[in-house]
């Protein structure tokens, strides 16, 4: 099935790329749920809206981009007498910047995204709906999956084989907070189950998860579920988070090769039909102009996307407050020894700080150095001294630097 579609997956940063080239070099992006906004919806069957316009509300409100117009995509996975439940997502144009500089590299064009989590789920569901001496694991009761996609987890509240609650985790992150909040979500979109356990898929650290139910851990596939993905492709009510201006792009190169086909064509009659000879130039001018007006088009809103962004990197700068003055100056004071006192402090928000002090004895200075060093808020401290100064105290002057010296 791979062998005739070619899959391309985005994880760590890199891009791999399965499967034989497709014709205009198309290809099935698979992105971890950390680069989407996804949410499970669930929509009654008396509303007249499509589920993408339903669902584009919750979505809006949880975008770092507010100002950015999603392309909505949903995925039914259960029907209920009453209701539709599915899963809808999401990929900001604004974050791909990355994405598509790798894709140009590689000259590919994506017609379809889909989330890797539900490639690994597909090809994993055997292992994760284990069958034992009992009968089947987890039909009445609710079972969590975690995944390891790399630099992030990807986390899955499942109800039988219906997901309830769909979340990305970072791996720096408080992993026994983050499954308390899938619990809650789970709960409140579900209702009330009893946790029968936890899947863990990958090198993920379970430790202190037992509390919350038994741990079963399986293994990833040795490669990216490729298959599972391909299978995916073809199936049309499946997940496609494809952004709007793709669509337009991918129109657009579509376009342009049925044009070299059809002037190919053209050419090849032009001795039998000489009146399609002087339609061609005007027609090549309306449909140049056109790609010209589309492509300034285009270039005025990756501008305003561009400035956005820039707007929205500013206002994250400063409003992490992890290295304010007041926090820095309370992550110093709070390891300061008995005995050491500080008597100049200078502080720049982009460097780090500088501070002059005495103490009694030396070595208190260098525990003062080696509780700044373990405080992981600094990447260099530098101390100078201590050396002895007037009535028997030692002086010393500390940097401490956000950012490390490069080699």
């Amino acid at each position: 099935m791979a062998d005739n579609i070619q899959i391309a997956t985005y994880s760590g940063g890199s891009l791999g790329v399965y499967g034989a080239r497709e014709k205009n070099g198309e290809a099935i992006l698979a992105l971890p749920l950390s680069r989407l906004i996804v949410k499970m919806v669930r929509i009654p069957n008396n509303v007249e809206a499509s589920a993408a316009e339903y669902a584009k509300g919750a979505l809006q409100a949880m975008s770092p981009y507010p100002d950015e117009e999603l392309t909505i995509s949903t995925e039914v996975v259960r029907e209920e007498p009453n209701a539709s439940v599915v899963l809808a997502a999401a990929l900001p144009e604004s974050s791909t910047d990355d994405i598509g500089e790798v894709l140009d590299a590689k000259g590919l064009n994506i017609r379809r995204i889909d989330a890797l989590a539900l490639g690994y789920v597909r090809e994993l569901w055997s292992d994760i709906d284990q069958v034992g001496e009992e009968g089947r694991t987890g039909t009445t009761e609710r079972r969590l999956v975690l995944i390891d996609e790399g630099d992030d987890i990807a986390l899955l509240a499942l109800d039988g084989d219906m997901p309830c609650a769909v979340r990305a985790i970072s791996k720096g992150a408080d992993l026994k907070r983050e499954v308390m909040l899938s619990l809650l979500e789970a709960e409140d979109f579900g209702g009330e189950r009893n946790l029968g356990e936890l899947v863990v898929a990958g090198e993920i650290d379970a430790t202190g998860l037992e509390s919350f139910a038994p741990v079963r851990k399986i293994a990833l596939p040795d490669d990216m579920p490729i298959e599972a993905l391909a299978d995916r492709s073809l199936e049309e009510a499946t997940l496609n988070a494809l952004p709007a201006t793709w669509s337009e792009m991918l129109y657009e190169t579509r376009f342009k090769a049925k044009m070299k086909h059809y002037v190919g064509a053209a050419v090849a009659v032009w001795a039998l039909v000489m009146a399609v000879l002087f339609g061609v130039p005007a027609g090549y001018g309306f449909m140049t102009d056109r790609q010209k007006a589309l492509s300034k088009a285009h270039a005025r809103r990756y501008q305003e996307v561009k400035e956005m962004k820039a707007k929205v990197d500013l206002v994250k700068k400063y409003s992490d407050h992890s290295r304010g003055a007041l926090e820095i100056l309370k992550a110093v004071s709070d390891r300061l020894p008995k005995g050491v006192e500080l008597n100049s402090w200078n502080f720049r928000r982009e460097e780090g700080a500088r501070f002059s002090g005495e103490s009694i004895e030396a070595s208190a200075v260098y525990q003062f150095k080696d509780a700044l060093i373990e405080t992981e808020a600094f990447a260099d401290v530098v101390l100078t001294g201590p050396s002895a100064g007037k009535g028997g105290k030692q002086k010393f002057d500390i940097a401490c630097k956000f950012e490390g010296e490069e080699e």
